[in-house]
Order: C-alpha cells, then structure tokens, then sequence
C-alpha cells in the first residue's frame, strides 16, 4: 500500500489534531513512504521558473512587509529637515529659528527600532498562535494604530512626545512583521526557488526606500504639514493593501501539518509547486514535514531556554544568526540610508533630497541583481563577496571624507571633485550592500532554524538587528559632530570582521530543505565552516561506497 493509500484511508482522522493515534497512523505512514522511496528527499518536480510566477506574486506581497519597514527609512530621514516638522517637533536656538538638536533627532529616528525589537521578540509569536496568514493581518492592524497616533500631532511642545510613542507603536508591527514575512515566505516557497523568494523581503525595503525618498522629495517644497503628513498617511495604503495580499496567501503547509489540518498543508504544498493534489511529491512532502514535527513534539514544546540547551547545535545556530542580523547593522548601511540627506548636505550638495533619491534608485535596481545572485552564488559566497567590496568602499569614502573635502579647513568650502568622489562611492558601497549582506543575511537567518524554535529565534536574531539599528540611528548624531566622516573607518573594521565570521561560522544552506539543514548542522563543526563543502561531499562519496557495497 502507497503512502497516498493510507493518507486517502486516514483523512478524517488526520485532519483532526493530532492526538497519540494519529501521529502513530501517520508516522506508519511515513515510514512506508521511506521504506519505498529510501531516506532520500521528496524530488521536487523540475518546472522552469516561469511556472512559478503566481507564486512570486504572493510572496511579493508577503515581502510587502519589508516596504512597510524601507517606507518610513525613506521618509523619516527627509522629515527631520523639513521646516514644518522642525517646528511641530524641534526647538527655537537663539536667533528665533527651530532646528531639531542631536538628541531629540536621535530620538525620533531611532525609537522606531527599539519598537522593532520589542515587537519582533514579543508579537512574532502571533505567527504560532494564529498562523502566519492572521498574524501578519494582526501586526498591520498595530501598525495603522502606530501611524494614527503620529499624523494627529498638534504643534504644542510636547506634540513631539506624541510622535514618538506612535514611531514606537508602529515600531512594534514592523518588528514583528520582519520575523513573520521572511518565515512565512521560506515555509511556503518551492525550494528551487525560496533563496529568491526570500530575497523579495529586501526587494521590497529597497522599493521603500526609493518610493519614500521620491515622496518627500516631491512634498519638500510645501510649507504646511502636507511635507510630512502626506506620506505618513500613504502608511494607511500600504496596510490595507497588505492585509488585502494574505487572503490570497496559503497558509504554511508547516503551520498547518504542525496544528493537524493534513488536507489544507497538501493544498498549499500543491498550489505553490504547481503540481496535482495527487501528485506523490505532495504526500512525500507532507510525510518529511510530518516526521520532523513529530521528532520535534517528542521532545516538548520550545521554551527559550532551549535556544541555548537545544539539539541539534540550536546554541550555535542562534549565536550565528544574532551575529549575522548585527553585522548588516554594523556595516554602516542606515548611517546613508537613515541620514543621507545630512550626509550630502555636508559635502555641499544644494538639493541633498536629490541626491537621496539616486542612492535608492541604486538600492532598489541593485537589489534585482541580488535575486540572481544569492541563488548563483549561494549565501556563504555572496556575503563574502559583499564584506570584500564593501571594506573597500568604506575605507575610500572615509579616506576622503577625512583628507580631502576640506582642504582649507573646516569653516571653509568644501572640495566638490572629493565630494562627487565619496558619492561614487556611496553609490557602489549601496550597490554591493544591496546584492550581498542586504538580502543573504534574511536568507540564511530564514533556513537556519528548526521549525519547532524558528519563531523564536528568529525573534532573537531580528531583534539584535533592531538593537544595533537604534544605537547607530541614536549615536550617529552624535558621532558625525565629533569625528565626521572618520565614522567610515569604523565600519570598514566591521565589515572586515564580518569577512572572518562568515569565513569561519557561516554553512551553506543553497538548495537544502530546511530540513536537510537539521541533519547538516549535526554533523557540522562549528568554526570550521570552511570545511563543511568538503565534509558533505565525503559523506556523500561514502554513503554512495555503501549503496554499490
């Protein structure tokens, strides 16, 4: 009897949650499965990629909550130069005019991380408790409460103390939705395709990005609260259009194996692979999913604790992502993106917002190049590449920042031929972010978890990302007035660490299930992943020695 059979025999019991009957009569079902199709991995069935376009539609508007997260980037650093937001939200100096200080700048630009943070660690469970589907519909709802709060300030002296909590309430669904998108998105994509898929998350930050430099690029030029308040309210849009995308969506066929409802996981797996609900790829899917629960159950529900105490090596894959998702913050990327209209002002740009707004045509073109990139390369190739081209554009800008863009002295001109140069190489330090560290570190991060611990610690990893982004929005203020653009020199020693780490730490994950991944990392040496191609392929050559024996 084939594993279909028995699926076909047992439906109205599976479909129930799973008590100790039912996951005895699927793990036989499993188990015929294995024995007649060995331990190898379901074969997904070959399809060019144009098959599956349908599919990118839907995980694009799944990344659609990475255009959330670049829209208020965009804006946000437009904002703090306008003159209405200075006046709502800054001080009066001595000569009569409002100007925002260092501190509260800081403030405002960075609490929206501390809110990320708080609400990828907390709120990302909602993805458990509800499924991937209606926690991100949950997390949008916080959002349009986040953004109601921030475009009704007033203009008394405390309005800013308003603007500040809602950044931070809508801080917490953006936090969240960066923990359930790019799950949901590598639950419930083909593999052949989900290192791309994925990478539409960052894609869509980047479309962010640009649309919302464009946006106050075009609304600059009043001098009501329309500069800012139109494109906080283009936010309510881009909600609704988002909690609009998941009924379209189908829900992770793990979230639905994992809560018992067998018959909706085979649709969803059907759906995005393009195949027949019959089709036996279906079924052997469902049975892999199944028996990797099941171990996972057998062992108890996931505290946090066992982020540190877990098998196989949960520690170490924990560790490695919080590294991953603190070195992207680290390589400098939002000192350009979060204060590039300051940046270009300081090398005597007259329209700065100009300027901001080829950096995201940069980003957001860059990041198709990307798409084809982490799946060419893999991840391990493309976050070394990334380190190595990076360093070098830091340490060029930094270089030139500190010894050439003022010749004569700081209260004198700037050099606009040292200038247009650190803009090259802005424009090329965007360029390889945006196809390396920008949408690989998403990608690894979303494999490199068991299902049973994904969410937390993916709510760990994304978390130590919204931490670091708060410290260098808050310090960067601060920093710049004291050592200008020697700050490049900083992030080039980060980027250089980051070569070493991914060198020494990082696996490769291109084309293994997430599956596959659990049995990779307990066999793997941490430290030594340099070593790990040639660790598998020996493991390969000997189990090939056993089958001809």
């Amino acid at each position: 009897m084939s594993s279909s059979d028995i699926i076909s025999e047992k439906s109205d019991i599976i479909v129930t949650t799973p008590s100790a009957d039912n996951s005895q009569v699927y793990e036989d079902n499993a188990a015929v499965n294995k024995q007649e199709n060995g331990d190898a991995t379901p074969a997904v069935p070959e399809k060019p990629k144009s098959a599956y376009i349908w599919v990118g539609m839907l995980c694009l508007m799944v990344a659609f909550g990475g255009f959330v997260f670049g829209w208020d980037t965009g804006t946000i650093s437009g904002f703090v130069n306008m003159s209405d937001f200075k006046r709502r939200f800054g001080q009066l100096n001595g000569e009569g005019e409002y100007y925002l200080s260092n501190v509260r700048t800081g403030l405002i630009v960075s609490i929206f991380n501390i809110g990320c943070a708080v609400g990828g660690l907390t709120l990302g469970k909602l993805g458990d408790m509800y499924g991937r589907k209606k926690g991100i519909m949950i997390t949008m709802v916080i959002y349009i409460v986040g953004i109601v709060i921030q475009i009704s300030c007033g203009s008394s002296k405390k309005s800013w103390v308003q603007y500040f909590i809602g950044r931070i309430i809508s801080g917490l669904a953006v936090g969240a939705v960066a923990v359930l998108s790019p799950m949901f998105i590598s639950e419930t994509s083909p593999k052949q395709i989900r290192g791309t898929l994925v990478s539409c998350y960052q894609l869509m930050i980047t479309a962010g990005i640009f649309l919302g430099y464009c946006t106050t690029y075009g609304t600059k030029s009043y001098t009501t609260s329309v500069q800012w308040r139109v494109p906080l309210g283009l936010c309510f849009a881009w909600a609704l259009l988002m909690i609009g995308g998941m009924v379209l969506m189908p829900e992770s066929p793990r979230y639905l194996v994992e809560v018992g409802n067998l018959d909706e996981a085979r649709k969803s797996i059907a759906s995005v692979n393009k195949v027949p609900l019959e089709h036996p790829f279906v079924n052997d899917e469902v049975d892999l999913i199944f028996t990797s629960i099941e171990k996972e159950k057998l062992a108890g529900s996931a505290s946090w604790g066992e982020l540190i105490t877990g098998k196989p090596k949960i520690f170490y894959r924990v560790f490695v992502g919080v590294m991953l998702q603190s070195l992207q913050q680290l390589t400098g990327n939002n000192y350009f993106f979060y204060y590039g209209t300051t940046i270009f002002k300081s090398v005597g740009l007259s329209d700065s917002y100009e300027t901001s707004i080829i950096l995201g045509i940069v980003n957001f073109a860059s990041t198709f190049v990307a798409l084809a990139v982490i799946e060419r390369l893999g991840r391990r190739n493309t976050l070394l590449y990334g380190s190595c081209a990076m360093a070098t554009c830091l340490v060029i800008f930094a270089a030139v920042g500190v010894k050439a863009l003022y010749p004569n002295g700081l209260d004198q001109p700037s050099s606009k031929p040292a200038g247009n140069v650190m803009i090259v190489f802005t424009c090329l330090y965007i360029f390889f972010f945006a196809t390396s560290w920008a949408p690989g570190v998403y990608v690894v991060v979303s494999e490199t978890y068991p299902l049973r611990i994904r969410a937390k610690g993916m709510a760990v990893a994304t978390g130590a990302n919204w931490m670091w982004g708060f410290l260098i929005a808050f310090f960067t203020p601060f920093i710049t007035s004291a050592i200008r653009f020697s700050y490049g020199f900083v992030f080039f020693g980060c980027v250089v660490f980051s070569f070493f780490f991914v060198f020494a730490f990082v696996p490769e994950t291109k084309g293994l299930t997430l599956e596959e991944v659990d049995d990779m990392y307990d066999a793997y040496t941490p430290g030594l992943a340099f070593m790990n191609k040639m660790k598998r392929q020996a493991a390969k050559t000997e189990a090939q020695t056993d089958i001809e024996v």
